[in-house]
């Protein structure tokens, strides 16, 4: 739906009359999201495939994908980062987010979802459900997106159909309905039947599954499919009215129209899921799955109102997914390209974006010019004039904007939901190799962390090391590798540590007076501040709550919001951030109006703040991973004597086919070199998976270690 418009040189955003509904209605933004390995990104280049985007099969082993174009996923085999490509299917079209399954690279899945209308779980029919399945699972149930679920690698042994669906149900909590069933599995895996027609479909490996074909229903299937969609039409029953009311009537005699009206209301309203089967490494499945994305997922203009916080009055407002409405846009993704520099993914909610116009950036107070306007093609980009509601697509041009910030129109203001990335889990210190290179790597860190929020860099107060923090080894042997091929810049980094935090467990308060004589000026500032602690894993909140009539300048109440973040950043325990945590400045004094300077307040409010977060019982925090343990039997009891001796709680232990499957909490720091411990108690055929479950106090053991190291 690329509509094309004239060039509006130097026109502010504003309102225009709205687009066809017919155009929104033909929209779906959908994210492919899994485990690591159940084949997001093979799914994904069968649906550029058969939409006809691309004219080969792109396979990750062959390191030819569409979706995984950078270096490093070519060579890994993983995908990095998400990336955006549209194609048509049925006159719809399809804008398809193909995200990563490692947990080293959550946040891309965050930021996708939060954009997304849709999205298409993939699961491995041997692997089920796991842990990274479970992660992006929550991550969609907290932006509330509609689901459909791809049980995917039906030809490998050990597929399970049955088993997989069960899992989902209970492990995810989610009310999975088979839309299609296998026929056979593993090497006997033919073809899906669809119990909607009732009909038996078979893809020709010839043409690599292209055309497809329909038959009645073998006879040693039958039974099976009619127990299928019976249960299907119960299960929809329980969600909707008119469904149940035919059903106690006559359940044989259901019209297709009616199930396919209620299965696309029920999805949309979170109240059940479609499950459908198939192998994208084999070519079979994958059209009725495209099918049911255009059925059953939502348009853009039927997820709801498009809520935001109005810059003018701080009031909630609601816009309707429309182009009339005012512009309002979110950059959820900043990309660098060689050739026109940085890309700034948008996902455009309401009104309309023309290239040439100029638009408004709420955080930074003012107007940025957007030069050019694309949509994407994984790496490479195609050039429109105009993005509409409900288009995903990129702007270059823009200065000073970064990944959360709000684009809309300068006279009707709004600021949407920022995205919260994760807090990091682990930091190495780097340099560059020659003192020549160090402009050099603050402006590629720079760089890196304006792309990627969960890329945190900071110099160490005492000893002047630039600190580089990320989400596992895996995310900083990458930053460090793009460091090398992409910015040419050479560094010497440290081995890599755990992040620990600081957190308070108590309310305290404290009072700082700062009354001195510098360069001739007399500076008074007394700062009364009040920590007090927060729900785990709700990072930190500064708030300045006193009497503003106090203050003879409105600019002292950011100095003493930036003297609390100083305190919160360097810590009162062993020099860690602090989190979890709420810092107030709860009453202020000044002398007279010439002395209240802001060196005064923000000196004040950093020191009040350590003292009365000195005094709120302080205490540190360590990382939790989630781990997932797949091991013979015959090893558990070596496996758990290993893991009690890492401080590891074991949640629960069951079995996978032939496989044990322990799940437990282990500190990140007990878990450096796992992958080697693991393959020696197991003679190499136990593996693992893991992921960061949440932030704990660590013992007194060791707190006195970290204190004292």
């Amino acid at each position: 739906m690329d509509v094309k418009a004239k060039n509006i040189k130097g026109k502010v955003a504003g309102t225009e009359p709205g687009d066809s509904a017919t155009a929104l209605a033909a929209i779906r933004n959908i994210g492919i999201i899994a485990h690591i390995d159940a084949g997001k990104t093979t799914t994904t280049e069968r649906i550029l495939f058969y939409a006809g985007r691309t004219h080969r099969l792109g396979n990750v082993d062959d390191g030819n994908t569409t979706t995984d174009w950078m270096i490093q996923e070519r060579e890994r085999g993983i995908t990095i980062t998400s990336a955006a490509i549209s194609c048509m299917w049925q006159g719809h079209r399809i804008n398809i987010i193909d995200t990563p399954g490692h947990v080293d690279f959550t946040i891309e899945v965050e930021r996708s979802l939060r954009v997304l209308d849709g999205a298409v779980g993939v699961f491995c029919a041997v692997g089920g459900v796991q842990p990274q399945s479970e992660t992006v699972w929550r991550q969609a149930d907290k932006y509330h997106v509609p689901r459909l679920i791809f049980i995917n690698k039906m030809d490998r042994m050990g597929a399970d159909f049955k088993s997989v669906v069960a899992e989902i149900r209970t492990r995810l909590k989610a009310n999975a309905v088979p839309l299609t069933i296998p026929w056979g599995s593993a090497e006997e895996f033919r073809g899906v039947v669809d119990l909607l027609t009732m009909r038996l479909l078979t893809f020709e490996e010839g043409d690599e599954g292209r055309t497809v074909k329909q038959h009645d229903i073998p006879a040693e299937l039958s039974s099976e499919a009619a127990e299928a969609r019976l249960w299907l039409i119960e299960q929809l029953g329980e969600v909707d009215d008119e469904v149940m009311d035919a059903y106690l009537t006559d359940p044989a005699s259901i019209a297709n129209d009616l199930l396919i009206r209620a299965l696309r209301k029920a999805v949309i309203g979170n109240n059940l899921v479609p499950v459908f089967c198939g192998t994208s490494l084999r070519n079979k499945g994958i059209q009725p799955l495209i099918d049911g994305v255009v059925a059953y997922l939502p348009s853009p203009a039927e997820v709801g109102l498009t809520v935001g916080r109005d810059i003018k009055t701080g009031l909630q407002v609601e816009r309707a997914v429309d182009a009339g409405e005012p512009l309002s846009g979110l950059v959820f993704k900043i990309a660098t390209d060689p050739y026109v520099g940085k890309l700034f993914f948008v996902r455009l909610y309401t009104g309309r974006l023309r290239k040439g116009q100029n638009i408004y950036n709420p955080r930074l107070k003012g107007r940025e010019r957007v030069l050019k306007l694309v949509q994407l093609f994984a790496d490479s980009q195609e050039e429109v004039e105009e993005l509409v509601a409900g288009d995903i697509g990129a702007v270059v041009g823009l200065k000073e904007a970064t990944t959360g910030d709000t684009l809309c129109a300068e006279n009707q203001p709004v600021a949407l939901e920022r995205i919260q990335p994760p807090e990091t889990v682990m930091f190495m210190a780097i340099e560059p190799k020659s003192q020549a290179n160090r402009e050099r790597l603050d402006d590629a860190l720079k760089q890196l962390s304006a792309e990627d929020p969960t890329c945190v860099v900071r110099v160490d107060p005492e000893t002047g090391q630039v600190i580089l923090s990320g989400m596992g080894e895996l995310h900083l042997d990458i930053l460090v590798d793009r460091l090398r091929r992409e910015f040419k810049v050479e560094a010497n980094t440290g081995r890599p540590m755990v992040s620990y935090y600081e957190t308070v467990t108590a309310t305290a308060s404290a009072e700082y007076l700062f009354d001195r004589d510098l360069g001739g000026k007399s500076h008074y500032a007394r700062v009364v501040v009040e920590a007090a602690p927060r729900e785990r894993g709700t990072g930190h909140v500064v708030e300045v709550t006193c009497s503003r009539k106090a203050l003879p300048d409105v600019s002292l109440v950011e100095s003493m919001e930036q003297g609390l973040l100083d305190g919160i950043s360097t810590g009162v325990l062993a020099r860690y951030p602090l989190t979890d945590i709420r810092a107030r400045v709860t009453a202020v004094e000044t002398a007279d109006d010439e002395s209240a300077t802001e060196v005064a307040f923000r000196t004040a409010a950093v020191m009040a703040f350590r003292e009365a977060a000195t005094a709120a019982a302080p205490e540190l925090l360590e990382p939790i991973m989630s781990l997932e343990i797949e091991t013979p039997p015959d090893y558990v009891g070596e496996i758990m004597g290993d893991l009690n001796g890492r401080r590891g709680q074991v949640r629960d232990m069951t079995m996978r086919n032939e496989t044990q499957v322990v799940r437990a909490h282990v500190p990140l720091a007990e878990l450096f070199g796992y992958s080697t411990v693991i393959r020696s108690l197991s003679r190499g055929r136990a593996s693992y998976t893991m992921e960061p479950e949440a932030f704990a106090v660590v013992p007194r053991t060791v707190r006195e270690q970290l204190l004292n190291r």
